[in-house]
C-alpha cells in the first residue's frame, strides 16, 4: 500500500493515519471486514464495518488509479513523449479525470479532422493564427500552404485545416475541459425527447416524452429511467448546457482579440465545441450520473436488503407452509423444528364445496398429526384468501396463522440449490418448503436466493451489475456474520458466507459433518479438509457450536481469547460454563488486569457483553402481521381507509406498502411524514409495521396511492388476530376529504 494513500484517506474519511495503515495491512492479509471490525478494534481504533468498509473501497480506487497512471507512463515513455514536466503532472494528478485530461493531447487516436490536417503540412499556420497577432492576415499567411500534392487545393482549405487542428487543441486543453466540465455539472440539463412513432409502445415512459431536468439534482431513480427509455428505443435523451455560456467561457480562454486570426480562432472555437467538447463532456455527465444513479440505487437496494436479512425469525418450531395457489390447488408443506420437511400434500380451496370440506379435513388432520405450532401462507395470488380459509378452521390452541412474503420463492425453486436438496421434489413444493423456512429464519433461507431477485430495489436490472453485486454480497456477509451461524445446522450456501469461508470451504464443511457427524467443537474444524490457519482464523468467531464441549463454543468469544476467560475463571475459582451461567461473578473481574498486546479494553468490554448472553440473536423478536379483516382485493378499497400494513420496498421517491389485496401501494415520499423529508429511509424501513391512509385506488392500471400524513379524525380498520375473518369492509369509513389531494407519481410509470 502506497504511503501516500493513508492521508488522502485519513483526510477524506476523518479517521488517523494508523487507521487506515492498520485496515489497509488487514486486508492485504485477506482478512474480512467482519473478521477486521470485530476482532482487531485494538488494531483500528474501533473502526465499525461501514468505515472498515469504505477504506478498503476507496484504497481499491486509489489502487485504479495508480495502476493506470502506470499505463499511461508507460505508454508515453515508450512513444518518447515523456517530459519531467508531464510525468509531474501526471504524477500529481488525484483523480481519474484529471489524469485522462493531461494524457488526452498524447493519447493514439483515430485519424482525426485535425490528424489529417497535420498531415498536410498546416499545423505551422494553425499555431501562427492562435497567437492572433492582429497584424496577422489569415487568408495571406494560408496561401503559402496551398500545395495540391498534399491535398490543399485553395486558401479555404488551408484555414479549414487550421481551424481543425485548433479546435482538436481547446478540447485537448486542460483548463478547458475543468471549467466546461465544472459548467456542466451547474449548468447542465438532461433534455428528453419522445422518439416520433414510438407514443403507445413507450406509454408507461409518457412522464418524459417531454422533459428537462437539471443534470445536478436529477434523483437516482429518474436518471434510470430516462435511461432506460432511451436505451429501448423510446426516448431520445441529451445533456446540454446554455451555448452562450458555453462559448463565452472557452472565448475567455482561447480568443485574444478582435483581428482577423482572433476571428478564425472564435470560429474555431464554436466548432470544437459543438464537435468535439459538448460530445465528449455530455458522454463524461451521462457515466457521472449514472455512476450516481447507481450508488444511489445500490445504497437504497443494501438497506432494503439487510432489513429483510434481519428481519425477525420465528425461531425453532413446528411449521405448516402452504403456498396459494387457485387452479392447481394449494401447495403444503410439513416441516420440523429444524426445517427438515416430513410431509407434502395438495389441497384445493377455490373449487367446489365438497373440495374445501376436504381441504379443511387435511389441514387440521396435519396440523394434529406434526404437532404443527405455526403456519406460514405465502402472500401471492389468493394468500389473503387462503389466509381467511385457515382462520377459520377449527385448529388447536396456540397456532399462529402468519402471512410470509413469498417474493423471490420461485426464484429458489427453480435454482440448482434447490434441486440438489430436492431433488425428487416438485417446484411447487420446493416453493412451500421455502415459505416455511423463511418464517423460522429469513436469513438462512434468503441467502440460497441471489439477493437482486428478492425484490426490493429500484431499477436494480440497470445499475451497474459487478457494483451490485458486490454491494449486496457486503450486506449478505455482514448480516450472516452479525448473527452468527451454527456450523452443525447451516446449509452450505450459508455457510459460504461465513468470513474466511467460502463455497470450497463450505462445502467441504457439510461433507465432513455428514460424514462424521455434527463438530463437537470449534478446534474441530481444523480437520476439516483445507482449513488452514488462516481461514479458522477469520472464521471461529462467527461459527457457533451450541452444546459442544466448550462453552465458549457457542458464543461469539473468539477461540484466540479463551485463554483471557479461562484466566477470568480461575482467578474466581470457578468454572467458564459458571462464568457464563452466573452474570453475579462478572462484577468481581477487573478488566485491566487482563489487558495484553493483542487484547485491549475494547476487545475486553466485547467478551464480557457476550458472556452476559453469549450467543444473542441481534434481531428483534418475532411479532405477526394482520392485515384488515375483510379486505383482500383492490376493488375492497375505498378513499379515506386507514389501514395496517408492512413495507415491502423502500425507493428514493417513497415507499411500498402492502395492505394484503395483492398489490402494493405507493406511499410517495411527500406524503411519508408531516415533515419535509429528502430520503424516505428516514421515516420507514422493509418490513416495517405502518397505518396508512387510503388516497387513491385506479383498479385500470392497478395502482394504490396511500399516505402516512397523520389525520386522527380517521378510525383505522385492522385485523383482531381472531380464528374467524369477520368482514368489516363497511365499518372501514371514509374520512372527510383529504387535505392533501392523491399524489399521481409521474415517475412510477417507469419503473419495472
Amino acid at each position: 500500500m502506497h504511503e501516500h494513500h493513508l492521508s488522502i484517506i485519513a483526510r477524506e474519511l476523518e479517521v488517523g493515519d494508523r487507521q487506515v495503515a492498520a485496515v489497509g495491512k488487514l486486508i492485504d492479509e485477506g482478512a474480512t471486514v467482519p473478521f477486521i471490525a470485530r476482532y482487531r478494534k485494538e488494531a483500528t481504533g474501533s473502526l465499525d464495518e461501514v468505515a472498515v468498509t469504505a477504506i478498503r473501497d476507496r484504497l481499491d480506487q486509489l489502487r485504479e488509479l495508480d495502476k493506470r497512471r502506470e499505463s499511461i507512463l508507460k505508454s508515453l515513455e515508450e512513444r518518447g513523449l515523456l517530459t519531467e514536466d508531464l510525468k509531474a503532472k501526471i504524477a500529481g494528478a488525484g483523480a481519474m479525470t484529471v489524469l485522462e485530461d493531461i494524457y488526452l493531447p498524447f493519447r493514439p487516436k483515430r485519424r482525426t479532422r485535425a490528424t489529417v490536417a497535420r498531415e498536410k503540412g498546416l499545423e505551422p499556420l494553425a499555431v501562427k493564427l492562435f497567437e492572433q497577432d492582429e497584424v496577422t492576415d489569415p487568408p495571406a499567411e494560408a496561401t503559402s500552404y496551398v500545395d495540391a500534392e498534399k491535398g490543399v487545393d485553395t486558401v479555404e482549405e488551408a484555414l479549414a485545416g487550421a481551424r481543425d487542428i485548433i479546435a482538436e487543441w481547446i478540447n485537448e486543453n486542460q483548463e478547458s475541459r475543468e471549467k466546461m466540465r465544472a459548467l456542466y455539472v451547474e449548468k447542465g440539463e438532461f433534455v428528453v425527447k419522445l422518439i416520433p412513432g414510438q407514443e403507445e409502445a413507450g406509454a408507461k415512459f409518457k412522464d418524459y416524452f417531454d422533459w428537462r431536468e437539471p443534470v445536478a439534482t436529477a434523483p437516482s431513480h429518474r436518471v434510470l429511467a430516462m435511461r432506460r427509455g432511451a436505451k429501448e428505443g423510446f426516448l431520445d435523451l441529451s445533456v446540454a448546457v446554455p451555448e452562450a455560456d458555453a462559448l463565452g467561457l472557452l472565448e475567455d480562454l482561447f480568443v485574444k482579440g478582435a483581428g482577423p486570426a482572433s476571428e478564425l480562432v472564435k470560429e474555431a472555437v464554436t466548432d470544437g465545441f459543438h464537435r468535439l467538447l459538448s460530445v465528449g463532456m455530455e458522454t463524461e455527465m451521462r457515466l457521472d450520473t449514472k455512476k450516481r444513479a447507481d450508488d444511489t440505487a445500490i445504497r437504497v437496494f443494501a438497506d432494503n436488503l439487510r432489513e429483510l436479512l434481519m428481519a425477525s425469525p420465528l425461531g425453532q418450531k413446528t411449521v405448516l407452509a402452504i403456498d396459494p395457489g387457485i387452479r392447481t390447488g394449494c401447495k403444503a408443506a410439513c416441516l420440523d423444528r429444524q426445517g427438515k420437511l416430513l410431509h407434502t400434500d395438495t389441497v384445493y380451496l377455490f373449487k367446489s364445496q365438497k373440495e374445501k370440506a376436504r381441504a379443511a379435513r387435511t389441514l387440521t388432520e396435519l396440523c394434529e398429526r406434526y404437532r404443527i405450532e405455526a403456519i406460514a401462507i405465502g402472500n401471492g395470488t389468493a394468500g389473503r384468501e387462503t389466509e381467511a380459509f385457515v382462520r377459520g378452521l377449527d385448529l388447536p390452541d396456540g397456532i399462529q396463522v402468519v402471512m410470509v412474503n413469498e417474493s423471490g420463492a420461485s426464484v429458489y425453486s427453480a435454482s440448482e440449490v434447490a434441486r440438489q436438496e430436492f431433488p425428487d421434489l416438485d417446484l411447487t413444493f420446493r416453493g412451500a418448503v421455502s415459505i416455511g423456512r423463511r418464517l423460522m429464519d429469513p436469513l438462512a433461507e434468503l441467502v440460497k436466493i441471489e439477493p437482486k431477485s428478492i425484490g426490493v430495489g429500484q431499477y436494480q436490472h440497470d445499475v451497474n451489475q459487478p457494483a451490485l453485486k458486490r454491494g449486496l454480497d457486503d450486506v449478505v456477509v455482514s448480516c450472516v456474520n452479525g448473527v452468527g451461524v451454527e456450523v452443525n445446522t447451516a446449509s452450505e450456501q450459508l455457510l459460504t458466507y461465513v468470513s474466511g469461508l467460502g463455497p470450497q470451504l463450505a462445502g467441504n464443511i457439510v461433507a465432513f459433518r455428514n460424514d462424521n457427524g455434527p463438530l463437537p467443537s470449534r478446534k474441530a474444524l481444523k480437520k476439516v479438509p483445507r482449513m488452514g490457519p488462516k481461514a479458522f482464523e477469520q472464521a471461529a468467531g462467527f461459527l457457533r457450536i451450541r452444546q459442544g464441549e466448550n462453552p465458549l463454543d457457542a458464543s461469539a468469544v473468539h477461540p484466540e481469547s479463551y485463554g483471557i476467560v479461562t484466566a477470568m475463571a480461575q482467578d474466581l475459582g470457578c468454572s467458564v460454563k459458571d462464568l457464563i451461567d452466573d452474570s453475579s461473578l462478572h462484577n468481581a473481574i477487573d478488566l485491566k488486569k487482563y489487558v495484553t498486546e493483542q487484547a485491549g479494553m475494547p476487545t475486553l468490554v466485547d467478551i464480557m457483553a457476550e458472556l452476559a448472553k453469549p450467543g444473542r440473536d441481534p434481531r428483534a423478536q418475532f411479532e405477526s402481521m394482520d392485515f384488515a379483516e375483510g379486505i383482500q382485493d383492490m376493488a375492497d378499497l375505498e378513499k379515506g381507509m386507514k389501514l395496517p400494513g408492512v413495507v415491502t420496498n423502500v425507493t428514493a421517491f417513497g415507499a411500498f406498502v402492502d395492505v394484503g389485496v395483492h398489490q402494493d401501494g405507493l406511499v410517495h415520499i411527500s406524503q411519508l411524514a408531516d415533515r419535509f423529508i429528502k430520503n424516505p429511509a428516514e421515516v420507514v424501513k422493509v418490513n416495517q409495521r405502518v397505518d396508512v391512509t387510503v388516497l387513491d385506488v385506479d383498479l385500470d392500471r392497478k395502482r394504490i396511492s396511500l399516505s402516512m400524513k397523520k389525520d386522527p379524525g380517521e378510525r383505522k380498520t385492522s385485523g383482531n388476530g381472531g380464528k374467524k375473518a369477520k368482514p368489516v369492509k363497511k365499518q372501514a369509513r371514509k374520512s372527510d376529504e383529504p387535505k392533501n389531494k392523491p399524489f399521481n407519481n409521474p415517475f412510477i410509470n417507469a419503473l419495472k
